[in-house]
């Protein structure tokens, strides 16, 4: 088992009272850098990291009347505040403090999301070294290719989860941007290095040049890399639920005792938790198009994102949470049936090793076309035959035989020709 770190759970991050909390941690920010400046007194500003609070069902009571989240927000402040909260919310607008808090909510997401993705990478680098040499039957186009590893398979899922990682630390730094500029982002009534001073306080930089809202590109690419991490699990899933079909049978999901698989046949072992990861796939993805819709707001701003965001982004971070749990869950339990490769593999006698076959021939010295047409035509024959025997027809072919050796050919249908340069890619790898 793979050792967990404590996060919070990504379900808390996107509570009312979670976001809540980061509108108060950016109202307080900016009334600190305020007193430094000497805008406001010291002493306030004391008063009111001392008394702010806020209570969640209240706040929604306020905005019922108000019909104004952040209005809602600060007049429940200021209720247990009192006087000093006039300091509160000076020279702002809403936007500052709602796109400054947001970005405090996905650093946190992107947080968690980190930490799965590493149980994930973990995960698949343990199995591809436990595999490193279960030779299987390689597939393009579903159809059998040549021979390679699960191992080998495993590893380009993990170069691809190791892509994700770095795409993620990116992603922090692009989403760690606050703005505290004023309506339409002018700083007519805030003093720039207020902005400076409050950003650097909550861990964020600011926003080179908002508008009355942060650009909704950065957000944009937010939800995108988390539909990239959905689509490359969802990869691996259709992977297993391919393998897993009955007449393939090379890797199965975990089946836990008693567990049922159809309530009509009892003999039903169904790749389910792969199917609903493929689901989920498809509604992360359709939350990148809603995200590349946002862009386009009128002029300095609009609230047309807003609607959208209180959907997408939650519901994006908490589905591809949830799918990088499953999926490290499934591969860190996924049985794997080496027999059932071997036995695939060799299926219609070896047509796996033509290409060995062809080139072999071909270093003897004929064209490429004739030693294609031989080989082709003795797969063919044995193909789709439950007697198709491809190894038998190549050494009872005087055509073959005439240029190459029985040991030749033994060495043309030794899997192991096609392993040799396999530790090169687990040595970029670090497996």
């Amino acid at each position: 088992m793979i050792e967990r770190y404590t996060l919070p759970e990504m379900g808390n991050l996107w509570t009312d009272f979670y976001k809540l909390k980061t509108w108060l941690q950016v109202e307080i920010a900016v009334c600190e850098a305020q007193a430094e400046l000497g805008y406001i007194p010291s002493a306030a500003v004391e008063e009111i990291k001392a008394k702010a609070n806020f209570d969640p069902q209240r706040v929604l009571e306020i905005e019922a009347e108000v019909r104004h989240d952040v209005i809602a927000f600060l007049t429940n402040v200021n209720e247990y505040v009192g006087d000093a909260g006039r300091y509160i919310h000076l020279g702002l607008t809403s936007s500052d403090v709602l796109d400054t808090a947001l970005a405090l909510q996905l650093v946190a997401s992107l947080d968690v999301l980190a930490q799965r993705l590493e149980d994930l990478i973990q995960v698949i680098r343990q199995k591809a070294r436990e595999h490193r040499y279960t030779v299987m039957a390689g597939r393009s186009h579903g159809i059998h290719a040549e021979p390679i590893t699960f191992g080998f398979k495993l590893a380009g899922w993990l170069a691809e989860v190791l892509r994700h990682q770095q795409r993620l630390t990116i992603l922090r730094e692009t989403i760690a941007v606050g703005k505290i500029s004023g309506a339409v982002g002018t700083y007519a009534n805030i003093e720039p290095r207020v902005e400076v001073i409050a950003c650097q306080k909550l861990g964020l930089k600011p926003d080179t040049a908002s508008t009355q809202v942060i650009s909704r590109d950065i957000h944009a690419d937010f939800v995108q890399q988390l539909a990239l991490i959905a689509a490359s699990i969802e990869r691996f899933a259709v992977e297993i639920r391919n393998l897993q079909k009955t007449d393939v049978l090379e890797v199965e999901e975990f089946f836990s005792k008693g567990q049922k698989g159809s309530s009509a046949m009892p003999h039903k072992r169904n790749p389910i938790r792969s199917e609903r990861l493929t689901g989920m796939a498809r509604l992360v993805r359709s939350h990148a198009g809603a995200a590349l819709e946002d862009v386009a707001l009128w002029h300095e701003r609009d609230i047309s994102h807003s609607s959208v965001e209180r959907v997408v982004l939650p519901d994006a971070c908490i589905l591809t949470h949830f799918m990088l749990i499953e999926i490290t869950n499934l591969v860190e339990n996924l049985l794997v049936y080496p027999e059932n490769m071997t036995r695939n593999l060799n299926c219609y006698g070896g047509v796996v090793f033509s290409q060995k076959v062809l080139l072999a021939l071909v270093d003897k010295g004929l064209s490429r076309e004739e030693a294609y047409a031989i080989v082709q035509q003795n797969a063919h024959t044995a193909w789709n035959k439950p007697e198709g025997n491809f190894h038998d027809l190549i050494i009872n072919d005087p055509r073959v035989t005439q240029h190459l050796s029985p040991v030749e050919i033994a060495v043309c249908f030794d899997p192991q020709q096609h392993l040799k340069h396999l530790d090169e890619v687990y040595h970029r790898l670090d497996i």
